[in-house]
């Protein structure tokens, strides 16, 4: 079997794999897959028969090549399974392996093979989408008021207008981007980390109509001042890829939450918000809108010598 680098272009070919999967960590959406592409991470994929077999290659950090857990929605692979594909393919790792999967089988059955990692910055935060919406109960008070506010100056005065996302915007998103990468250092030394999620975004923005993504942008004054892009996960659990808005307008990021929760999510009961990255400001931003579980990822590291 040999991996070949997958490209955003490889989308309808690969989304029959993904319509009936059943993980729920953001990195099962293909959307997020096939964004994340960069100067420094390639996914690279192989078909085989009715599962597609995905693995991550690194420029400078060699030491993070991996696979993912296999996706087909007809089987999947026992940690035997697992074990004999990676020793095939040459690589020494699982990552993204969600909690869900290791509740399927004895542990001691995974560790016999595997040495048993959590990946806590990569753990992701699961959202009642009715909750979002409405932000109902004394525990989102502080968000009403923040919205009441932003309601007051820019909603009841006509400023704000909201509109899907489309081919013809892209500049414009990508436009904002960059000034809200401006506004958050981005491109500081120690922001990596947002730099890769900026080339990410993007790249999300100028394939949307590929990806079949969802998209929404919301203009102040006729200017971008947010945007936030949505796709499938499970049949009940849609991942909110990107929500940006301009830090520096009260009660923005918490009206466009709840829009986006409202019109990106019609028929989801769950919001998955992805992972901190182990950013405090942003671990205490998600759980601030009280999240109604998070789903652990793993890494299985393979054992020279089973048993």
């Amino acid at each position: 079997m040999k991996l070949l680098p997958l490209q955003p272009d490889d989308y309808p070919v690969l989304k029959p794999f993904f319509e009936h999967q059943q993980y729920r960590l953001c990195v099962y959406s293909l959307p997020s897959l096939l964004s994340w592409i960069n100067d420094e991470y390639q996914p690279f994929g192989a078909i085989d028969g009715d599962t597609l077999i995905v693995a991550a290659e690194f420029n400078r950090h060699k030491e993070k090549r991996h696979l993912i857990l296999p996706i087909s929605p007809q089987r999947q692979y026992s940690p035997e399974a697992l074990y004999a594909l990676a020793r095939e393919l040459d690589y020494n790792a699982f990552w993204f392996v969600p909690e869900d999967y290791l509740h399927q089988y004895e542990i001691k059955r995974v560790e016999a093979l595997f040495t048993v990692r959590e990946q806590e910055e990569y753990d992701d935060y699961i959202y009642r989408t009715s909750d979002l919406a409405e932000l109902k109960g004394n525990k989102y008070s502080k968000k009403r008021n923040l919205i009441s506010q932003f309601s007051r100056e820019y909603l009841e005065k006509g400023r704000v207008r909201i509109d899907p996302i489309t081919r013809e915007q892209t500049p414009e998103c990508i436009g904002f981007l960059n000034e809200w990468c401006e506004e958050r250092g981005c491109d500081a030394g120690l922001q990596e980390d947002l730099a890769c999620e900026r080339q990410a975004a993007a790249n999300t923005i100028e394939h949307l109509d590929v990806f079949s993504s969802q998209g929404l942008l919301l203009r102040i004054d006729g200017k971008v001042s947010a945007f936030g892009i949505g796709s499938y996960l499970t049949a009940s659990m849609g991942v909110l890829h990107f929500e940006k808005a301009f830090s520096r307008i009260k009660g923005l990021y918490q009206y466009f939450d709840s829009q986006c929760a409202r019109l990106l999510f019609k028929g989801y009961v769950f919001i998955n918000k992805e992972s901190d990255m182990n950013v405090p400001g942003l671990a205490k931003a998600k759980r601030s809108y009280y999240p109604v579980m998070r789903i652990k990822s793993y890494e299985l590291v393979l054992k020279k010598t089973p048993g």
